[in-house]
Formats: structure tokens, C-alpha cells, sequence
């Protein structure tokens, strides 16, 4: 082909006349079109022409194409900061006129916190953050106080957002976070940006207690010299700039306090957090005095600007930093609005809050169901980035509890055996590992969780086979009854139990994700919830196991001998906890079933796939689980059993459903005292009922009204779906 292609060009040697670059003696211009045809009909699908000095990412970065996070471009203005400030783009001051310089220095505050919101979200700090070039030169703005003192703070508080979310090691799931690019973040003397900033801060409050003063009293201070030239705009400005400081300062007080070892700083970052919302109105309000003090008009509209006022702000170049980042082709990043920037904030308050509010429960299932109940709020990386350096410091929980001493705890162990010599052991070491681990899993973005949790369910099998081997090495073949008084044998007994306990949990959550994240399709549900019964059934049966434990340590504390026949039927009650796991597998079951008779008797949800089979789904969606064998004997075999002879006549004979909804009424009383596993009873509630009242709609007329139609929604629980009948 070459050689083709060749002969080809040699007719094609001389170079065009009108060509704008002249060849010289040692190159010529050639038309290469015969070339580009020859290579058109020769090449096959995947193969490529290219020189020996192609570069497959300059080619990429010459494109504009994909999510601007991974692809940002290659335009900019300025070849370098130095040439954007002898042009002008960042002067100091902003302005001669003293209103205006004001006003502009507001514009900055305002970018910069829409800047600061980009960057949280997963834009490079370079494109975000320190696109400011007041950012990037610090020592320029050392006469101007009020800009001077922000830039600093700016700068201490992404350093210690960084330092966060590294030490967390959260910035996986958004690799670009931490990337500093030799940015200018340790800047000289921010150690003090506080200092400087209340300095300031000082300064404009007088200022504003001056021009609110009475004329009797404002002789006081009229060595004070104002903010500004405009007498009348005075006391706005004063407010605007005030809370945007305060904001600043309160923020990075949050962050600081929160970074405390072992909690200890959670109630003053509480206060903070306080002052912070507050603020966050005051700056809010301040943008109808900073609209009616401009003369701009916004094309696009207000609510689309980085600023309160709605002007472009001075300052900013984003494509000044495109050499710094060589992770990514440089284009400029999507910028939130001011707005969207102020709503961020306010959300990643309220989630700080409820991380400083927890009272560091003791408990590893109360401290489980908080985390879930947490990542309910869909947070973003900077909130669970401090959720994790909360929950594990230096290899304890919280900084202080041992890890062998919570696992003891959560297998029902009794206080004295927290200090066991058999928190040595390799297995109990592994097994303390696992719990950590699990722990920052559990902190991470919900898709990110979700790969993660289906990869350690082997290893918390492999755990499992570890610590019955060292049990059986070390006591042989021992019945659960024999040798009580064993502290080892007891400890060993207990915590195999929590293993596997803990491991059924971790599938329970695994299946569950994947309805959040919509990875499931409706002629896919009923394989899931079938496998969702098995795995419930089996957490059901060891959660059981393990209360009874419990009891059986309680009543060996007792050594009372108390009226037998009473104790009996207090012990015959089945556990409130096993109950409410009840109810999730009677709407699994439930569902299970309903959906199968769906399919077997209407027809209905069923997608035949040219792609895949049914049975290269089950594998799909449950391939990890079934590497770790969990549950045992669960197959694709087992589920077209269960489920291809399943009918509407047998499922109402035996309405799973309404099992769920008498199980919920029954054990609403014992969780009274639990706001959110009350609310979750009452959501199963709803799901049972409702189905309940579809299924016997469709077992009357399903078959007779060919109108019917069924669909699954979520309306009343993230995870159980509620069927909806009406007629097209």
C-alpha cells in the first residue's frame, strides 16, 4: 500500500503557488490527497496513519469534547501572569474611585466563592480557585488590606480542605481534587490570615458604627476615614463586605475545629457553623443593595452570575494555568452561579452539622445505621472526607476505642474482655483492618461504595474461614454448649457469628445501592428482590443468633432462678430488631413473587435482550456475591425455580404483604424512641399496603381486562417498589 501510495505522490511534488508558507531547500510541498485515498481503501476498521511524532493526548487537547472536568480546552488569552498584569487584568488597586474599587473587591469575594463551590464539586483548583491572579501573585495585594486579608484566607482554607480530604484519602473518587499543580498554596504568613482578617474586619465595623452614629456623636470619629467616597452607600457596603468576612473567618474556624483529634472540637465548630448560616443570609441579602447600585444590565440574567451585583468580576483568567495542568487538556471550567454557589454552601453546613451533632455512638450497628442514614443527604466529598477522619484516627474509632474493643462490643461481648491478649492475634488484626476499611468505604460516593463493598465480601468470607480455623486449632472440635467459662472459646463463638452477620449486612447493601443507583432494570426486579430475600433471610437468622447470645450472657449475670413458666414465653418472643428485618423479607418475598406471576400469567415486564439472556444478567449483577458464596447454594437454577410456577391464586392464599404491614404496626412501639427507624417502619408500611390493594385488583381482573396495566415506582421507599395499576 505504501509503496502504491508512493508512486501515487511522486506526480504531486511540486508545491502549490499559493501556498503562505514557502518551502525551502530542505522541504517541498506535495499534495498528499492521493495518499489519504490509497490509506482510505486499504485500511481496516481500527487502524490508524499517523507519524512517528503523533501524540495521541496533544491531539485530545486540541479538542473541545466530553465533561469539561476531563477536558478543558486549549484557548487562552495571556501566554503567562506576567503578561496578564502588564496588561492590566489584575490591577492593585482595582480602581481610583474608592466606590468602585469597593464594589469590585465584593465581585471578587463573590467569584471566588462560586470558584470554591466549582472546585469542591471536582473542577482542578487550578481552573477554580486560582484562576484569581490576586491568588497567584500574593504579595501584590499587600497594600490593599481588605483584598490582601481575603486572598490569604482563601488560600489557608483550601489548604485545609486539601489536607482533609488527602489525609481521608476520599480524592480517589475525584482524582483531580488534591492535584495542587505547584500552585501558590502555602502562601507567606496565611498562618496569620485570622489575624489580618479580623484586623480588617475591626476596621469596617467602625466604619460602620460611624456612619449609623447620630450627628452629636459622630464628631467621635471623624478621624475615621470611610470605605468609600459615596456618604449614602457608605453603611451598605459596610454590610456587604462585614459578612462575606465574617463568613470567611467562621468557615475556616469549622474546618479547624472539625480536624480535631477524637471529636473534641465538634461543639465549638457546631457554634461556628451557626455563624456561618447566618452570615450566608446576611450575604444573601446584601445582593438587592449591590443590584440597585449598578448600572448593568444582564443579558442572561441575574441568577446565571458569579456575583451578587451581576458584573463580571476582575481578575480571573482561567486559561492562565493550562501548562500547570497535566492531567487534564485545559478548558476553562463551568463556573456555578453566585446562587448556586450560596444553595452549595449552606447544604455542605447543614451536612458538616449533622456529622458534629452525632454523639459518637459506641455502637458499631447504631454507628452503621448513622453513616447510611448520613450518605442519605447525598454529600459531597468534603462532608464525608470529614465523616471519615471522624470515625477512624490512628487505627481506633473515633481516636479512642480500639478496634478489637468495638468489635467485641458488637458481638455482645461482655466490657471485661475488651483487652484480651487475643486482639494480637493475626485474624483478629485482619479482621480490625476489614472493620476500618469497611468504615471508609462507607464514607465514599454511593457508586464508588458500591464497587467497593462487592469486592470485600470475599474478603470478609476469607476472614470468616480464618478465625473457625484458629478456633478449631486451638479448641478442637467443641460443641457451642461445652466449656462456658472459656473466655476464648466465647470470644471466638461470638465474633464468627458477628462476622458473618456483618457480612450479609454488607450484601443487604450492595443489592440495595444499586436501586439508588438505577442499575437495575423493572424486568430485572424480580431476580433482584429474590436474591435480596436470601441474603435477609440469612441476616435475619444470624442477627437472631446473635441476640440470643446476648440473652444468654444476661442471664448468666442474673443468677437468679426466676418463675420458670414466665420466663419462657419472655424468651419465645422473637427480638424487635429480627422483626424489622422480618418485614424487609416479607415485601422481598413479596415482590419476588408478585412480579413472577406478573410475568408467568400477563406477560408483564418482560424485555427479551438480543444481548444478553436472563441468565447473563444474574450473573451480571450478582457475580460478586456469588464468588463469595453468599448465600450458600444461591443459583440462577434456584431462582427459575422458585419463580417460574408462581400465581396470583397462590399469592393471595398467603399475601407476604400483608404480613409486612401487621409486622410494622406490631413493632412500631419499640422504636419509638428512634425518629428514623420509626419513619422507615411507616415508609414498609405504606409499600405493604399499597400492594396489598394492587394485588388484589390484578388477581380479580388481571386476566379479564387487557387494559390493565402494571408499573413499579419508588414513591414511598428508595428501595421496595410499589405497584401502580391503571387502565391505558
Amino acid at each position: 500500500m505504501a509503496d502504491k501510495a508512493a508512486e501515487e505522490i511522486s506526480t504531486y511534488s511540486h508545491a502549490p503557488n499559493h501556498s503562505s508558507i514557502p518551502a525551502t531547500d530542505s522541504t517541498i510541498w506535495a499534495d498528499v490527497s492521493p495518499l489519504l485515498e490509497a490509506a482510505c481503501r486499504d485500511l481496516g476498521d481500527g487502524e490508524l496513519i499517523h507519524g512517528n511524532n503523533f501524540n495521541l493526548y496533544a491531539a485530545m487537547a486540541a479538542l473541545e469534547i466530553m465533561d469539561p472536568k476531563m477536558d478543558s480546552g486549549i484557548v487562552y488569552k495571556y501566554y503567562s501572569i506576567d503578561e496578564a498584569i502588564e496588561n492590566g487584568a489584575a490591577p492593585v488597586p482595582i480602581s481610583l474611585d474608592r466606590t468602585v474599587d469597593v464594589q469590585c473587591t465584593i465581585d471578587v469575594m463573590d467569584h471566588l466563592l462560586a470558584c470554591e463551590a466549582a472546585w469542591h464539586k471536582g473542577h482542578p483548583l487550578a481552573q477554580t480557585v486560582f484562576s484569581c491572579i490576586y491568588l497567584l501573585r500574593p504579595d501584590r495585594t499587600s497594600s490593599h488590606a481588605l483584598l490582601h486579608s481575603y486572598c490569604r484566607v482563601i488560600r489557608a482554607t483550601c489548604k485545609a480542605v486539601v489536607s482533609v480530604v488527602s489525609d481521608a484519602r476520599t480524592h480517589e473518587e475525584e482524582d483531580l481534587f488534591t492535584m495542587t499543580y505547584g500552585l501558590p498554596l502555602n502562601g507567606d504568613g496565611d498562618e496569620k490570615c485570622l489575624s489580618m482578617l479580623n484586623a480588617v474586619e475591626e476596621t469596617i465595623s467602625r466604619q460602620l458604627r460611624a456612619c449609623k452614629a447620630i450627628p452629636s456623636k459622630r464628631r467621635v470619629v471623624e478621624d475615621l476615614e470611610p470605605l468609600q467616597s459615596d456618604p449614602n452607600l457608605e453603611e451598605g457596603y459596610c454590610k456587604a463586605l462585614l459578612c462575606r468576612l465574617r463568613f470567611r473567618k467562621h468557615f475556616y474556624h469549622v474546618l479547624t475545629c472539625m480536624k480535631r483529634p477524637q471529636g473534641r472540637g465538634l461543639e465549638l465548630a457546631r457554634k461556628h457553623i451557626v455563624s456561618s448560616m447566618s452570615e450566608l443570609e446576611s450575604i444573601l441579602k446584601s445582593a438587592d443593595f449591590l443590584r440597585s447600585d449598578t448600572s448593568c444590565v444582564c443579558e442572561d440574567g441575574i441568577e446565571e452570575k458569579t456575583t451578587a451585583s451581576g458584573h463580571q468580576p476582575v481578575g480571573f483568567d482561567a486559561s492562565l494555568n493550562i501548562r500547570l495542568c497535566a492531567p487534564t487538556p485545559p478548558r476553562a471550567s463551568k463556573i456555578p452561579s453566585w446562587k448556586k454557589a450560596i444553595d452549595y454552601f449552606v447544604k455542605l453546613l447543614h451536612d458538616l452539622d449533622a456529622i458534629c451533632s452525632y454523639s459518637l455512638d459506641p455502637h458499631f450497628e447504631g454507628l452503621l445505621r448513622f453513616v447510611v442514614q448520613f450518605q442519605k443527604s447525598q454529600p459531597d466529598l468534603v462532608a464525608r472526607a470529614h465523616l471519615q477522619l471522624l470515625l477512624v484516627q490512628e487505627g481506633k474509632l473515633y481516636g479512642r476505642d480500639s478496634i478489637f474493643a468495638v468489635i467485641t462490643k458488637a458481638a455482645a461481648l461482655p466490657e471485661a474482655v475488651k483487652n484480651h491478649d487475643l486482639q494480637k492475634n493475626e485474624s483478629f488484626l485482619q479482621l480490625g483492618q476489614l472493620v476500618m476499611n469497611l468504615l471508609r468505604i462507607l464514607c465514599t460516593n454511593i457508586a464508588w461504595q458500591r464497587r467497593k463493598l462487592g469486592k470485600i465480601l470475599q474478603d470478609w468470607r476469607v476472614i470468616y474461614v480464618q478465625l473457625e480455623l484458629a478456633f478449631r486449632n486451638e479448641f478442637g472440635e467443641v460443641s457451642t454448649s461445652s466449656n462456658d467459662e472459656n473466655t476464648c472459646l466465647r470470644i471466638f463463638q461470638h465474633v464468627l457469628v458477628w462476622v458473618e452477620e456483618q457480612t450479609f449486612w454488607i450484601a443487604c447493601r450492595f443489592l440495595m445501592l444499586g436501586f439508588e443507583l438505577e442499575l437495575y432494570s423493572p424486568s430485572e426486579y424480580c431476580m433482584v428482590y429474590w436474591y435480596l430475600y436470601a441474603v435477609l433471610t440469612k441476616l435475619a437468622e444470624k442477627t437472631h443468633l446473635k441476640l440470643a447470645l446476648t440473652h444468654d450472657i444476661a442471664k448468666r449475670k442474673g443468677k437468679k432462678k426466676r418463675d420458670s413458666s414466665k420466663d419462657v414465653g419472655r424468651e419465645s418472643r422473637i427480638p424487635p430488631a429480627v422483626l424489622f428485618l422480618q418485614c424487609y423479607i416479607c415485601l422481598a418475598e413479596g415482590l419476588t413473587m408478585m412480579l413472577a406471576s406478573l410475568r408467568n400469567e400477563l406477560q408483564v415486564l418482560q424485555s427479551p435482550s438480543p444481548f444478553n439472556t436472563e441468565h447473563e444478567k444474574f450473573v451480571q449483577h450478582f457475580e460478586l456475591l456469588q464468588k463469595a458464596c453468599i448465600p450458600d447454594h444461591v443459583t440462577y437454577q434456584s431462582f427459575k425455580e422458585c419463580t417460574t410456577y408462581a400465581r396470583f391464586s397462590t399469592l393471595v392464599m398467603y399475601n407476604y404483604f400483608k404480613d409486612a404491614q401487621r409486622i410494622a404496626k406490631e413493632i412500631k412501639n419499640n422504636f419509638s424512641n428512634d425518629p428514623e427507624r420509626a419513619a422507615e417502619l411507616r415508609s414498609l408500611e405504606q409499600v405493604a399496603e399499597h400492594n396489598s390493594v394492587a394485588l388484589s385488583i390484578i388477581s380479580r381482573v388481571g386476566a379479564l381486562d387487557p387494559s390493565l396495566k402494571v408499573s413499579f415506582e419508588f414513591s414511598h421507599h428508595p428501595y421496595f417498589a410499589t405497584a401502580v395499576v391503571k387502565r391505558s
